[in-house]
């Protein structure tokens, strides 16, 4: 009944903004279009760069619209341009893939869909990230927007990315000339749902809003023999984990303890018997921090730190420690242009309700959606948190300390019935505002 109530009413925007009322949408196709169209890209997820048919369902619904729309942009990506007189172009973004997890929230629309991984495991598929709900979001603001076209003037440019679990889709559209080819965007916006915020609300950050993301290899040598005699080696497992340790003096002592950062070390590999102490220990990084120059700085300050601890055990400098960034996987921190972002607020606000809109945090997730802020024109991005749990659940964790399932989990099961609406809402309010601030 929350889509009724939510396609049942104009988008009567105030006379600040100088806008008529806008016209109405048929309540009860819309209310039955969305949940559905929710529920199968649900059931039919697919993994990065693998986002065929999922690129080809949004393509026709765009087109059905009236945009001009051109598929298998960076992979398969999507882009609608739909020009509606004089005015900015406001893009509208929404990322489109999978993650190989087993789903186990016992949802009768549950994905199971299964994949054998590289490793040559088995694996289920699941959004479990919400980027169905975004795109649902994304069709649902299309259609408003296009049945509202008499309230606001410019050009619509829809944009559903490929590859943002492993930061690549935003890079990869960009080299494929999407703001060469297409239009170049005065404004960008996006939403992702939030595991801690209740579904009907939005949160909003201006300024820094989520992380930079580095994966990091660190390939340690030694010189390998037998284990009961260790003096005649240089074992790379004590050196593996001197240099796990020291890396947390980097955050510490460093850094500015004002600026945030984090250094994990999420796996560490090495050794093949009890009594053999090996020639080589693999470690796996994951950089996280806001300012470019934190950034760098964690980077030199890793290849220093293990350098010298190489040279503290004696090996020469050909056995040094390599550390190599995936560059390919590297994506910035997102920076929410303050002003923009204020006058995305203010739009949330008229159309969902002051108490609905909440401050958050920076989080140290990472977003390429940063990237489309990065270009040479510094283009302004928006991206704000959409409520997904539902409320009376949210409510009872909050009362008890139970911790809800996270994005990325098994069990993550967004209340899309109420989390749906507000996000279409929120977002064309959003677009509305941008189009015509001017006028």
């Amino acid at each position: 009944m929350i889509f009724k109530y939510f396609l049942g009413t104009t988008l009567a925007l105030t006379s600040s903004l100088g806008l008529a009322a806008s016209p109405t949408l048929d309540m009860e196709n819309d209310k039955q279009f969305l949940e559905q169209f929710y529920r199968n890209l649900h059931q039919h997820p697919e993994l990065s760069f693998q986002e065929r048919q999922t690129g080809n369902k949004l393509a026709k619904q765009l087109e059905a619209l009236g945009f001009d729309v051109t598929k298998e942009v960076g992979g398969y990506g999507v882009v609608g341009l739909y020009a509606n007189g004089e005015g900015p172009t406001v893009m509208i973004r929404a990322d489109t893939d999978a993650l190989p997890i087993t789903e186990e929230t016992g949802k009768p629309y549950a994905s199971q869909v299964k994949i054998t991984l590289p490793s040559g495991q088995s694996s289920g598929v699941m959004h479990g990230c919400g980027h169905d709900i975004h795109m649902t979001s994304f069709i649902g603001a299309a259609r408003q927007l296009i049945a509202n076209k008499d309230s606001w003037q410019g050009t619509l440019m829809m944009v559903a990315q490929p590859a943002e679990e492993v930061g690549a889709g935003a890079k990869a559209m960009l080299a494929d000339g999407l703001f060469e080819k297409f239009a170049k965007p005065d404004h960008i916006l996006a939403l992702h749902v939030s595991a801690n915020l209740p579904a009907g609300t939005v949160g909003i950050k201006p300024e820094y809003a989520l992380a930079s993301v580095d994966s990091v290899d660190i390939s340690v040598f030694g010189k390998g023999g037998h284990g009961a005699y260790p003096h005649t080696t240089i074992d790379p497992i004590v050196l593996a984990s001197r240099i796990v340790l020291g890396l947390q003096t980097i955050t510490s002592r460093e850094l500015s303890p004002l600026e945030p950062s984090v250094i994990t070390v999420g796996s560490i590999h090495g050794g093949t018997k009890h009594n053999v102490i090996s020639n080589e220990v693999k470690l796996q990084l994951t950089l996280r921090s806001y300012n470019p120059e934190v950034r760098d700085a964690q980077i030199a300050a890793l290849k220093r730190l293990t350098a010298g601890i190489a040279m503290s055990a004696g090996l020469t400098p050909e056995l040094y420690p390599r550390v190599k960034v995936h560059q390919s996987e590297s994506i910035p921190s997102t920076y929410n242009d303050p002003a923009q972002t204020a006058k995305v607020r203010q739009a949330i606000e008229k159309a969902i309700g002051m108490d609905k809109v909440e401050d958050t945090l920076p989080v140290m997730a990472g977003e390429d959606f940063g990237l489309f802020g990065r270009t040479e024109d510094k283009l302004p991005i928006t991206i704000f948190w959409l409520g997904a749990v539902e409320p009376k659940s949210y409510s009872r964790a909050m009362q008890s300390g139970e911790t809800l399932p996270s994005l990325h989990s098994s069990k993550f099961a967004p209340d899309y019935v109420n989390a749906i609406p507000t996000g279409v809402k929120a977002m064309t309010h959003s677009a509305i505002s941008l189009f015509n601030q001017q006028r």
